[in-house]
């Protein structure tokens, strides 16, 4: 029976743990009185500020190339763009020998130096990032996707006073209650989505690192995935967003405190993207995060703009979150 126990027990951890993993993929409201919902096919009026700097924070298991697109639509209306790749990240991505040759025994144990990578080292990166954004002049614009939130949330409490509007896309924004990734996925909400545990490499405690491999030719596999991240994509265009995914993810991140203060993050301006349709971040755990935190900050609530038909990568056209994040408020 103590045997049962454990292993019932680590199942939900893990379960916890890889219910947080689908912000990796390239893309790119709340009850009336808990926040200013918008719909996004209606944000037409548009504030112009001259040239910002968007500072864009990709999600777990990617790189800065999450943004090409975006940051493409971003660039055309005449600001600046800087895409983050996150310490071993995009052009720095650790790749596992096995991956590459898809020896599953091999890729199981695997040493990863993504191991130890901590969410401090994530928020330097960016940290780092806005500083010099800041340096060049004009407002500095924070975006998050998926596991960006924390980021978001770490740095906005680090420099406050260069940030002139914080937004999170379909991403994770840890509360009181819900202190890190793991908080939230772990929650009641954050467990309706879907969770990859049965598709994980490997034993994540003596890695570290939470290893998928999205080179599997297994299709209960591959339908997991899809269903998570992009279930309404074709299959040639899921095999693109399979294409930019990075194995490993290091535990020790996902289980950073990440809270927003209310004299230091509560008082920058900030935005939610909520995507009605998410896999990965559920619905219901967005609007637990957003009210969460207008709780903390009811002087400065969270601008919510809602796309109900979009599953985590956001809507197929870039420009509807161009247009949003072209206009935000500052």
């Amino acid at each position: 029976m103590a045997d049962n126990d454990n292993r019932n027990t680590r199942r939900q951890a893990l379960r916890r743990i890889a219910a947080g993993v689908g912000g990796a993929a390239l893309a790119v409201g709340v009850g009336a009185g808990t926040a200013r919902a918008a719909d996004a096919d209606g944000a037409t009026a548009r504030t112009h500020h001259g040239i910002r700097t968007y500072v864009l924070v990709h999600g777990t298991h990617s790189a800065g190339a999450f943004w090409t697109a975006i940051g493409r639509e971003l660039a055309l209306r005449g600001h600046r763009v800087v895409a983050v790749d996150q310490p071993l990240h995009g052009t720095e991505r650790f790749v596992p020998a096995a991956y590459q040759t898809q020896d599953l025994r091999a890729l199981a144990g695997e040493p990863s130096p993504v191991a130890a990578l901590t969410l401090d080292d994530f928020e330097r990166r960016v940290t780092g990032a806005v500083r010099r954004a800041a340096r060049l002049g004009g407002p500095v614009v924070l975006v998050g996707h998926s596991m960006g939130g924390v980021s978001v949330s770490r740095v906005a409490n680090a420099v406050p006073e260069l940030l002139a509007h914080i937004c999170y896309m379909a991403a994770f924004c840890p509360s009181r209650s819900m202190p890190s990734l793991n908080d939230c996925s772990g929650s009641p909400e954050g467990q309706r989505a879907i969770s990859p545990i049965g598709q994980i490499i490997g034993d994540p405690e003596k890695l570290g690192v939470l290893r998928l491999n999205w080179r599997t030719s297994n299709r209960r596999d591959l339908a997991v995935f899809k269903e998570m991240i992009c279930a309404e994509y074709t299959d040639s265009e899921f095999l693109r967003v399979l294409e930019g995914m990075q194995t490993d993810e290091s535990m020790t991140a996902y289980a950073g405190r990440a809270v927003g203060r209310a004299d230091t993050w509560g008082r920058i301006p900030r935005t939610y993207l909520r995507f009605g349709k998410d896999r990965t971040v559920a619905t219901e755990l967005q609007d637990r995060m957003i009210a969460e935190a207008d709780e903390l900050t009811p002087g400065n609530r969270f601008r919510v703009h809602n796309f109900p038909d979009s599953g985590h990568l956001g809507p197929g056209d870039p420009a509807r979150v161009t247009d949003l994040l072209h206009g935000l408020p500052l």
